[in-house]
């Protein structure tokens, strides 16, 4: 497999508080999305660079989950992941501290230790969590329906 480059751009204008700014990815799906102080520290219309992280976290770790129980002979009926990025002032500035996944899923074939086996097994092989390892605390939930 050929290495894979992903590509996003972010544009500001103005101040932190005053400013405002839009993200969007080479695909398209995200065009000009806003983001703003206020959706990032308050309550505001538009996104932040910590809830895409939050979804591309999600994303990576059940498509990673999904490979590993297939490839042990599992049905992957149903996987969702809901991830929740937080952040805290850390001195003069913020670090997310911790990213928290909460997996259901509804797998033929798996019982509640053997699917916590592959949602561990997933943690360690994704990329995502494989670059965050280290640097922020990842909670794994792990619920079989």
């Amino acid at each position: 497999m050929a290495d894979i480059a992903r590509k996003a751009s972010a544009h500001w204008t103005g101040d932190l508080r005053g400013g405002q700014g839009t993200v969007s990815t080479e695909s398209g799906t995200l065009q000009d999305a806003q983001y703003s102080f206020k959706t990032r520290f308050e309550q505001g219309v538009g996104t932040n660079p910590e809830e895409l992280l939050a979804a591309a976290h999600a994303g990576c770790f059940t498509m990673q989950l999904s490979a590993l129980l297939s490839g042990h002979g599992h049905t992957v009926e149903d996987l969702r992941t809901d991830a929740t990025c937080e952040m805290v002032k850390d001195g003069p500035g913020f670090k997310i501290s911790r990213m928290r996944l909460v997996v259901r899923g509804k797998v033929s074939g798996s019982d509640p230790a053997d699917f916590e086996q592959h949602v561990q097994q997933a943690a360690q092989m994704c990329p995502l969590s494989r670059i965050m390892t280290g640097n922020v605390e990842i909670v794994h939930e792990a619920v079989l329906e």
